[in-house]
């Protein structure tokens, strides 16, 4: 009883506190220099606990903490009162604007401490801030990509001595709610390391809008004052994921928030909405805002050490994506289907990791989600011009591996990885549509052995060949096929490989990975080369190396013409190659996922 009395004291204490206050607006505004802040000082911060309207909360000045974030780079150390000291220093309440006598001070950056009974924070003076309006097209060495996680006490000009301190005392940046809806808890689980890891927490959550239209929403001029709510959008529509902090600075064209870097990307364009505050999650551990994006009104244009900048107004690219999934039942006939259209933000880091997620959770909307499933996928890129990229591939659950989902959303988000991580051009991508039917029942089959007549055999002629594959579960399956042995094929020993897609595709990429200069084009072209694993590979295999230029196949190539092609080619663009060369003969279709190899030896005469 005592403790809800106390609650309510200090809740009746934060609406007098704030009552005659009118939230801050859009527009220029005096700055609070950083030596004229004073320990004792009683200032005023604003956020947002529900709703979209601020609300105002009182503030004692501490202290200024100097060269934390850096050589003359200081934190003002604050103690919150009001609903901020109920609540704690919750995620999401980054950017909030800390104001005395009219006078911006900075914005609500750092949480310290675990359990502490006081609400007591960082603030980044607003000096700081305002150094991002610059548009800086470097790009920050510890930007927090998913393949590269920057440890946030690691900052350049931080002795290691302070460090120390101030991991014992517990500060940090507030971490950044990700909002995510339409996604389902199991998936979410699996990628959350990778969130955690940079900062950000993840959540659960609905949304207020559906599809949020990359262009600016109506009304974009008068939206994001101080003190609102802000999101950088990464993926919108029927599934959704958003980053929320709080709105520090408008000078009516561009917006700064968060006080501390959302990714450290850099020089950034994703679109930047509005947002709308559910509630405010109270927790002496983790204090969170829920809430979600609700439209598009702008762009975000820097992501940096001491927080974000948006352009309003500004329109920024996205992908569309239409994920098509079907339950298929006998004879190929549809029993169900979903379709799901959404919008990625378009990063050489991001956007492959954002389709990986996505595809996965795509094949988890599904009823007919089980182990005993068989999943077949195609899927179109379409890129702005005339290159269109098709892949296609089959996979069904064994005990070995990781959740078909998962699978299939690791090998999905690896083509676009393959796209962007050329060191030419950025893939400018126009569409994408993937299909996936889901067949009713676990369909695998293993190569298991080859046997022919005999294995003295004439160049030019054929053969007959008869392969076993052994499947999940039933009889082993007999192939009778005839081969055709080239006719210029060398007298001497060779084999015949009967194998997966696996195996033929890993030659050309292990010996095209240490070429550092493929452009999209011949990217684009390479993936459209790879064999769908649905089908069993007969290849005539000869002891002549292959050699591989970009895109370029050159099997048995005459040591002439290799002497030719080396002198014409840098260091990067050098012709790497295997010891064989493997020529591809025919391939037989069959409507389940074939694995392993079989090398049938053969002695030309």
């Amino acid at each position: 009883m005592k403790t809800w009395l106390v609650l309510a004291t200090l809740a009746l204490a934060s609406v007098s506190f704030g009552a005659d206050m009118a939230p801050p607006k859009a527009g220029k505004v005096e700055i609070l220099p950083l030596k004229e802040v004073k320990p004792g000082m009683q200032a005023t911060a604003w956020t947002v606990f529900q709703g979209t309207e601020p609300e105002a909360m009182p503030v004692e000045i501490v202290g200024v903490w100097k060269n934390y974030l850096g050589p003359k780079q200081d934190v003002i150390i604050c103690k919150l009162g009001g609903k901020g000291k109920i609540t704690g220093v919750a995620a999401g309440m980054s950017g909030s604007p800390v104001y005395l006598d009219g006078k911006l001070m900075g914005a609500i950056s750092l949480r310290m401490g675990v359990f502490s009974p006081d609400a007591i924070c960082g603030i980044t003076p607003i000096e700081s801030m305002l150094e991002i309006q610059d548009f800086d097209n470097s790009r920050p060495a510890d930007a927090r990509t998913p393949d590269k996680v920057a440890q946030a006490l690691d900052a350049p000009g931080v002795p290691a001595d302070q460090r120390a301190s101030l991991l014992s005392a517990g500060v940090q940046p507030i971490d950044t709610p990700m909002m995510f809806s339409g996604f389902n808890a199991a998936v979410l689980k699996q990628f959350e390391p990778v969130f955690s890891q940079m900062g950000v927490s993840t959540v659960q959550g609905g949304a207020s809008a559906g599809n949020l239209s990359a262009k600016p929403a109506a009304g974009w001029e008068k939206s994001l004052n101080p003190g609102e709510a802000v999101s950088g959008v990464l993926v919108s529509g029927d599934m959704s994921a958003t980053g929320m902090g709080t709105v520090t600075y408008n000078d009516g064209k561009r917006v700064l928030a968060f006080g501390h870097p959302f990714y450290n990307l850099g020089p950034i364009n994703m679109p930047m909405a509005k947002s709308e505050i559910l509630m405010v999650f109270g927790s002496s551990y983790q204090p969170t805002k829920f809430g979600s994006a609700t439209e598009v009104v702008g762009a975000l244009r820097q992501d940096r050490y001491t927080g974000i900048m948006g352009e309003l107004g500004a329109e920024a690219p996205t992908v569309p994506v239409h994920v098509r999934v079907r339950s298929l039942g006998a004879g190929g006939t549809v029993i169900g289907q979903k379709d799901l259209n959404f919008n990625v933000f378009v990063h050489q880091k991001w956007t492959p990791l954002l389709m990986n997620m996505t595809l996965a959770n795509s094949l988890q909307q599904m009823n007919e989600f089980a182990d005993e499933i068989t999943y077949r996928i195609s899927g179109d890129v379409q890129l702005v011009g005339n290159e269109k990229l098709h892949v296609s591939t089959v996979q069904t659950g064994n005990d070995a591996m990781a959740p078909v989902p998962l699978t299939l959303g690791a090998w999905w988000g690896d083509k676009f990885t393959r796209l962007f991580e050329n060191n030419i051009t950025t893939p400018n991508l126009k569409q994408v549509e993937c299909t996936v039917d889901l067949l009713p029942d676990r369909r695998i089959m293993s190569v298991d052995t080859a046997w022919t007549p005999s294995a003295e055999v004439t160049a030019g002629t054929e053969i007959p060949v008869k392969v076993f594959l052994r499947p999940y579960r039933g009889e082993r399956i007999e192939q009778n096929i005839t081969v055709k042995i080239p006719a210029d094929l060398p007298k001497g020993e060779h084999r015949i490989l009967l194998s997966d897609a696996v195996t033929l595709n890993r030659l050309q990429t292990s010996a095209v990975s240490s070429n550092r200069y493929l452009d999209v084009p011949e990217v684009v072209s390479l993936l459209n080369q790879e064999r769908g694993n649905n089908r069993l590979y007969v290849s005539v295999v000869q002891r002549r190396p292959t050699y591989y230029s970009e895109d370029k196949t050159l099997p048995a190539l005459p040591l002439s013409v290799l002497n030719v092609l080396q002198s014409q080619k840098s260091a990067g663009r050098a012709l790497t190659g295997i010891a064989e060369s493997a020529e591809e003969e025919l391939s037989i279709p069959f409507d389940q996922m074939v694995t392993g190899s079989f090398s049938l030896p053969i002695v030309v005469r």
